[in-house]
């Protein structure tokens, strides 16, 4: 079959792209490439719009887009996870009581891909497929938290992407910026009344062998009555599945 070459210039760009400490100037992929200078911006533009790249202004240089990074870890968002991740979620609930998900991140979006209810527990908006803004939730904070700063500046370019349930949450760039030291801080993010008012949620990433997040692992639970070092220990628990179904995925052990 013939080669298209535009694809595979595009194509040349993205491998080289990945294998990069950090980003690049536009004439290092000229240069490298053996590129006409002329192409280069034309590809880059190109996968600019599509997602695959993002352009940072202030440094002059171009790095790998979400899209990519979806791109590279799609299989992960299929039955494969799902199925490495079912036992440790239903473990779990056996071991907390409150409902447990498994989301995975999509645009700037989350879209829950197993729920595992508690008996007894009330239904949640987090079905399965159901798409929630990934800054309001738990564990969309998770795993924002966990991706490159400049990721989460590509996904967040205004105002515009800030999209509130309940009139709570972070509203701007810098706002979810300081979100997210405090879960990379702790390890797990939380979320009170932001989706489902009442109701509270904590989770953490599930990383992959290059520590790029995944999915998520949460809990969401009534905010009546669950004290401090209930919800310390709940932190523990989702820390300690997230652990375990990376592990699997990456194949070091169960």
């Amino acid at each position: 079959m013939a080669e298209v070459p535009a694809a595979a210039q595009a194509l040349a760009i993205l491998r080289f792209l990945a294998r990069q400490a950090g980003p690049v100037q536009a004439g290092t992929i000229t240069r490298e490439l053996n590129l006409p200078r002329s192409t280069t911006y034309h590809l880059l533009a190109t996968l600019q719009a599509a997602g695959f790249v993002v352009h940072l202004p202030e440094d002059r240089r171009y790095a790998l887009g979400i899209g990519a990074y979806e791109l590279g870890t799609g299989y992960t968002r299929q039955a494969p996870l799902q199925r490495l991740a079912r036992v440790p979620l239903a473990t779990l609930v056996d071991r907390t009581h409150y409902s447990a998900h498994l989301a995975v991140l999509h645009g700037r979006d989350v879209v829950y891909v197993i729920e595992e209810r508690a008996p007894g527990q009330p239904s949640l908006v987090t079905d399965v497929d159901v798409r929630l803004p990934a800054q309001l939730t738990a564990s969309g904070r998770a795993m924002l938290a966990a991706l490159p700063v400049q990721h989460v500046r590509a996904l967040f370019p205004g105002p515009a992407a800030f999209v509130l349930r309940n009139e709570c949450g972070p509203q701007s760039l810098s706002a979810l910026r300081q979100l997210l030291v405090t879960v990379r801080r702790d390890g797990y993010a939380v979320e009170n009344g932001e989706v489902t008012p009442g109701f509270a949620s904590i989770a953490a990433a599930v990383l992959d062998h290059a520590q790029h997040p995944i999915a998520s692992v949460a809990l969401t639970f009534a905010d009546i009555g669950v004290d401090a070092a209930q919800r310390d220990q709940l932190a523990r628990r989702v820390i300690d599945t997230a652990a375990r179904i990376s592990r699997r995925f990456s194949g070091r052990g169960n």
